[in-house]
């Protein structure tokens, strides 16, 4: 089943605390980005943030579990209607977040 439009809406503005939210469309479901960096996924109705330490210590409740079928467990966060609490949660995760390695210009 894929997202709502207006669920990821909704998603994007409870966020918007932690910086500029975006969501990309990825095979009927959105990922979730944060000043560039994407920090969760919008799968079925449901948010799920990356897994990180900091992240652990801030959550109301630590659920563990794959946004779909094959994908390595994420944060489900079953509260999305504490604007304050998500843009803490976001805040704090996107810093022990991997960086993301540049790609080199192709050969041509």
């Amino acid at each position: 089943m894929a997202s709502n439009p207006d669920f990821v809406q909704y998603i994007i503005d409870q966020c918007s605390g932690a910086g500029v939210i975006a969501a990309r469309k990825m095979m009927g479901d959105y990922c979730a980005y944060c000043n560039g960096i994407l920090f969760g996924l919008i799968c079925d109705n449901n948010l799920y943030v990356k897994v990180t330490e900091p992240g652990r210590a801030v959550l109301k409740e630590v659920i563990l579990r794959p946004p779909y079928n094959g994908a390595r467990d994420y944060f489900y966060i079953s509260d999305v209607d504490d604007r304050d609490y998500l843009a803490n949660l976001i805040k704090v995760t996107l810093p022990a977040l991997p960086k993301s390695k540049t790609k080199k210009n192709p050969i041509r």
